[in-house]
């Protein structure tokens, strides 16, 4: 058979009698006649080159990478961008403090004088992406020529992956440096695509000059909480405003009082029209990762070592950070954007599990692996290519199941759970760097690890970390002061947390005022956090060898696939690159219950009736009074006479498309993305046509609030909506 799998790769969308219309994450610079033929037959009014055109002006100026963790939208011939609350949110809470709470409150900018500036925010613009694949291979052909029998014997079987892993990132940096080289303003990444089969380039241009505009109170940025987190239906008024500022010649700068708002080479104009039942839709944005080609060897990994760590560890810190957050609003202000983080790929990750096995995924991954397989054995190509894939995935997989299970735990446990653990090894690695604007860096990251920290409510929580993982792993995987707490302290762990903090200066933010490497070394928590690191370094270098073939066996994977379905579109797993995806407005039917495409305003009366029993439902009595007065003038849906608020489409989204603008057939902004639906949890793996939703907040509802509540009537003129 001819391989056509380059082409596949140039054709990431074709039209095909297979296609899904709502299901991909689409590389725009990739579109076809095909693709746009599809679109268009949805309802796009658009043409390839409207939706980009790096030459020109397009639909993909307007769009913007926020922080690098999320989506945003310019809206304004001024820079204006409008994104998530919860996007927005850590920067919020670092610019509120007990007396100016912005995050409980509130805030609004009465003019451009009174935005306030968000130190460490930034916003990437894509200019063009790049094809760099053939580069790429022709580099490691040339590297993997002049590697001796010698050296291949000493890496092993995966000898490939394995000087692959060796070099990438370098490669990477040269490509980087040559595509920015000559602007410093601009930003190129390189990404693999398609499991490490296809690589690209994208240059952005990287604007740090980020300043606050507005925000709503978190009681209606936030509203619904961890009660309604994944959930339909919503109504969470999800989104904040920022602004990008730009030097005088428009061009990215570091932050000056003289700097000007940036002026877009295209922003997106904003919708009042409104949309209804099979209308098309279409977001923008920056999905960070999923694994849909991945194996059922995988996906069962992905369950019972991955999601069950962050299920199980998460679950025990966020129910004593809650605790202590619901009674001393200091606390809460400093753990607010600490919770929000941890809860929310740990609802994602019981949502997922459950899907996952209701919607049986891994049998149906089983069933294509099993038509692959029967394929590979009908050609002695295939057969020399992929004979031992299966094998060598399974072999791997379970050769280091107990040992990843493990590492899963101590990662959760240690770096990411208890603060004094992770303070520690931040300390550590500025003991041991030697590059001055890491050291700062990481200077940095203490004095906000600080700032966001309570020496108690980390003891408690500390103890409990250290008793679960002591009782969830076997011996071999506890580190070595887990010893002094059976010794010295009995099994004690309560005692032992409270000698630690003690005597440890990692404890207190006073380390801060002089930083001493020396004195640093001889911490009993420097120590100890050495001690987790080796653990963790040992299991890293005990499963490498299964790491490269599970590496090379999935990479496989994917090309396999891609060659039996080379009839079939084929898009790329989410890599935080600009991605499109298409579909229509709709509702979905679920365990025989219709969900409506859209909200109103007495669901949200009819849940802020409930506050007295769920807390998540409270709001200002202000707001509920707005909200009950119903003087909603242009922001009404003409055809249902409603309020609406938020509404759900058949668009793929993931974590990173949070944000991402949600168009109609003209480009025009009809609301923000914000969440999926818990019916499709699994969707990061495999996408359920009928079940999975993108759940956005309806731009009207955005524009509701930013002129009834917050009187901004200089940001509702600038915005211009019609």
């Amino acid at each position: 058979m001819k391989r056509k799998f380059m082409t596949l790769l140039a054709l990431s969308v074709m039209a095909s009698t297979n296609m899904k219309a709502d299901e991909g994450m689409w590389m725009l610079n990739n579109l076809t006649p095909q693709s746009m033929k599809i679109m268009n037959g949805l309802g796009l009014q658009l043409s390839d080159k409207d939706l980009y055109n790096p030459q020109g002006t397009s639909l993909k100026d307007a769009v913007v990478s926020f922080g690098g963790f999320c989506s945003g939208v310019i809206v304004s011939p001024e820079g204006l961008v409008f994104t998530n609350h919860h996007c927005g949110f850590a920067n919020i809470q670092a610019l509120s403090t007990p007396e100016n709470d912005m995050l409980k409150n509130g805030f609004v900018a009465s003019g451009k004088e009174k935005e306030i500036p968000a130190p460490g925010l930034f916003v990437d613009i894509l200019q063009y992406t790049e094809d760099v694949t053939a580069r790429i291979n022709k580099t490691m052909d040339k590297i993997y020529k002049k590697t001796s029998k010698k050296q291949r014997e000493a890496y092993g079987e995966n000898w490939k992956i394995q000087i692959l892993d060796e070099k990438i990132d370098s490669i990477f940096e040269e490509i980087q440096k040559e595509y920015s080289k000559n602007d410093p303003t601009l930003k190129a990444v390189v990404s693999s695509y398609y499991s490490g089969n296809a690589y690209y380039v994208s240059v952005y241009k990287h604007f740090t000059d980020i300043r606050l505009v507005f925000t709503p109170p978190q009681s209606l940025g936030k509203f619904g909480g961890e009660t309604d987190n994944w959930m339909w239906p919503r109504q969470t008024c999800d989104f904040s405003v920022f602004r990008i500022y730009a030097n005088e010649k428009n061009e990215p700068a570091e932050y000056a009082a003289s700097n000007r708002p940036y002026q877009p080479k295209h922003f997106a104009p904003v919708s009042l029209q409104g949309f209804q039942m099979g209308d098309y839709s279409m977001t923008l944005g920056f999905p960070g990762s999923t694994d849909r080609y991945l194996s059922s060897f995988g996906i069962e990994e992905r369950m019972n070592s991955i999601n069950a760590a962050r299920i199980e560890v998460r679950g025990v810190k966020q129910d004593i950070w809650e605790k202590w957050m619901n009674s001393d609003a200091t606390i809460r202000l400093q753990y607010a954007a600490k919770y929000a983080q941890s809860s929310n790929y740990w609802k994602n990750s019981i949502g997922m599990n459950k899907a996952l096995k209701e919607l049986k995924v891994v049998e149906q991954k089983q069933d294509l692996e099993k038509r692959l397989s029967e394929w590979i054995a009908q050609d002695a190509k295939r057969q020399k290519e992929f004979g031992n894939l299966f094998q060598n995935l399974e072999q791997a997989y379970k050769a280091r199941k107990s040992d990843f299970y493990a590492y899963m735990f101590l990662g959760e446990t240690f770096f990411s759970g208890s603060d004094i653990f992770s303070i520690a090894n931040t300390a550590n690695a500025w003991i041991n760097a030697t590059d001055e604007d890491y050291k700062k860096r990481l200077v940095e990251s203490l004095e906000k690890k600080f700032k966001d920290y309570n020496e108690n409510v980390d003891k408690e929580a500390t103890t409990a970390l250290l008793e679960f993982y002591g009782k969830t792993v076997s011996a071999a995987y506890l580190p070595d002061f887990y010893k002094t707490i059976q010794n010295d302290f009995k099994g004690d762990y309560k005692k032992f947390v409270e000698d630690l903090f003690q005597k440890s200066v990692l404890s207190d933010a006073k380390v801060l005022k002089d930083l001493n490497a020396d004195n640093l070394k001889k911490d009993i928590m420097i120590t100890y956090i050495n001690q987790v690191r080796d653990l963790s370094k040992s299991l890293n270098k005990k499963n490498e060898q299964q790491a490269y073939a599970i590496a090379e066996n999935e990479k496989l994977l994917c090309r396999a696939i891609l060659d039996m379905e080379e009839d079939q579109a084929h898009y790329s797993d989410a890599n935080s690159t600009l991605r499109l995806s298409y579909g229509i407005v709709a509702d979905y039917t679920n365990e025989g219950i219709r969900q409506n495409y859209f909200t109103t305003s007495q669901s949200i009366l009819d849940k802020i009736a409930q506050s007295d029993s769920i807390s998540d439902y409270k709001v200002e009595p202000s707001i509920t009074a707005m909200l009950k007065a119903g003087n909603f003038g242009p922001y009404k849906d003409k055809r249902t006479g409603e309020m609406q608020l938020c509404f759900i489409t058949n668009n793929d989204i993931t974590g990173g498309n949070s944000g991402s603008p949600m168009f109609n057939g003209k480009g025009e902004l009809i609301g923000l993305a914000f969440d999926g639906n818990w019916d499709a949890m699994s969707s990061d793996i495999s996408f359920t046509q009928s079940l999975t939703r993108c759940i956005g907040v309806d731009i009207r509802y955005v524009l509701y609030i930013i002129d009834q509540w917050g009187k901004a009537d200089h940001l509702i003129k600038e915005i211009n909506a019609k």
